[in-house]
């Protein structure tokens, strides 16, 4: 069985995990997860839009969901057997750091070929490339939730990721909004934040090292894929809640600057800072949610009646705004769908680590959790295409819409069964 090292202990400060760490260690831990999903939430929702609807305008919703969907299924083979390895590296330099470091610098380098990529099949290599290399990075990341962060403080950790979620679409699309009309700037901004924050996380942690032999075979990787739902079926309903709930946000998120023009009747122009300020009033309905929940829930140890309420509302929200006719009714159900997620971001992740199976390795097991976010950004865009395709009056966005409405009622009903959280 392999060892681990003693962490290094001089000087240090504790931080909630049990392990000594800096005191930069938590709050760049929370900003290097801030960077990378505002880099990739910013090309997903604003800036590849914007390139591909110069690019390619009459194909721009089909060919959207071709590269979201690549890019997705890209994640869902390397995230589980990157999580393997990295459970049972043997580097000097710590079983998580050098996944973050290297994954941090392969993303920044896609966001590079999309801002300079002239066609569209570039855009799509580009964007491949950038959701490989954070992929990893967020491996690493959620791995290091379970390293560092004690069952009792996680779900506030948890949180302020989801704080984190919900402030960088609002803050890339006014990042986009404000720079210069030029690729560059909206792709490189953003990656540049990625890759500093993470890089001052790699500076500052003090990583597990494994000192014994640690066995990788491609047997093992394969497993990586799987925990079984049957044996294991409190993680497999979880499971199930989070991927459903996330569908029914990306769903509405990765399609919504496209609504604004095509439904709604804003300008191209204006799209990326309408966009901004539409995700701002979604983060405005979620901050407040995920502060509260996420203390109510590490206070009384409850997980699953929050759950269940939020996709409730975040169901609702969706409704509205799948009735609306203007944009103020638009913001208001996207305000309401806000304070669903944030609701449910706030105990998402707490009770995922939870019912992970007795003795999965944190990589492995937080890998296999990624999975149900990381696979709507197949599922989405598949189903997005023929429910778009519905009539012959354009992209059906009430179609679209309404399945997403069908995903979170859905994902609230999946967390009813769970035993082992309360």
């Amino acid at each position: 069985m392999s060892e681990i090292a003693e962490p290094v202990r001089d000087d240090a400060v504790a931080v909630p995990g049990g392990q000594r760490q800096s005191p930069l260690f938590l709050p760049l831990f929370v900003l290097a997860y801030f960077g990378v999903a505002l880099a990739l939430v910013s090309a997903a929702t604003v800036s590849i839009p914007l390139r591909l609807s110069t690019l390619a305008p009459a194909d721009k919703t089909q060919l959207l969901a071709l590269t979201a969907g690549l890019g997705g299924v890209l994640v869902i083979v390397l995230t589980a057997p990157l999580g393997r390895i990295s459970d049972g590296s043997t580097a000097r330099a710590g079983i998580r750091r050098p996944f973050l470091l290297g994954g941090t610098v392969a993303g920044a380098l896609g966001m590079l070929v999309l801002a300079f990529a002239p066609n569209v099949p570039l855009v799509i290599a580009g964007w491949c490339l950038t959701q490989a290399g954070f992929a990893a990075t967020n491996m690493a990341l959620n791995a290091l939730l379970a390293d560092q962060i004690p069952a009792r403080l996680r779900a506030r950790v948890a949180a302020s990721f989801g704080l984190c979620t919900g402030i960088a679409p609002f803050a890339g699309s006014h990042l986009v909004g404000i720079l210069p009309g030029n690729p560059v700037w909206w792709f490189g901004a953003p990656a540049g934040v990625a890759l500093a924050a993470n890089l001052g996380l790699v500076a500052v942690l003090r990583d597990i090292v494994r000192t014994g032999p640690a066995r990788v075979d491609w047997r093992g990787l394969l497993r990586s894929y799987w925990i079984n739902p049957v044996r294991h079926r409190d993680f497999a309903w979880a499971w199930c809640c989070r991927l459903l709930v996330t569908m029914a946000l990306v769903s509405v998120v990765g399609y919504l600057l496209y609504f604004l023009t095509d439904r709604l009747g804003v300008s191209e122009k204006d799209a990326a800072g309408v966009s901004g300020t539409v995700l701002g009033v979604y983060f405005a309905g979620s901050v407040v949610t995920t502060l509260v929940f996420s203390w109510i829930s590490d206070r009384t140890g409850r997980r699953k009646a929050i759950v269940w309420v939020s996709a409730l509302c975040t169901a609702a929200g969706l409704l509205i705004s799948l009735f609306s006719a203007d944009l103020l009714t638009f913001s208001i159900g996207i305000a309401v769908a806000g304070m669903g997620q944030g609701a449910f971001v706030s105990v998402d992740v707490a009770m995922m680590t939870e019912v992970l199976p007795p003795g999965a390795d944190a990589g492995t097991g937080l890998a296999v959790i990624a999975l149900s976010y990381q696979l709507p950004q197949l599922l989405v865009p598949a189903l997005a295409t023929p429910l778009l395709a519905i009539g012959n009056a354009g992209p059906n966005y009430f179609a679209l819409f309404l399945g997403a409405v069908v995903a979170a009622v859905l994902g609230g009903l999946a967390v009813l069964p769970i035993r082992g959280v309360r």
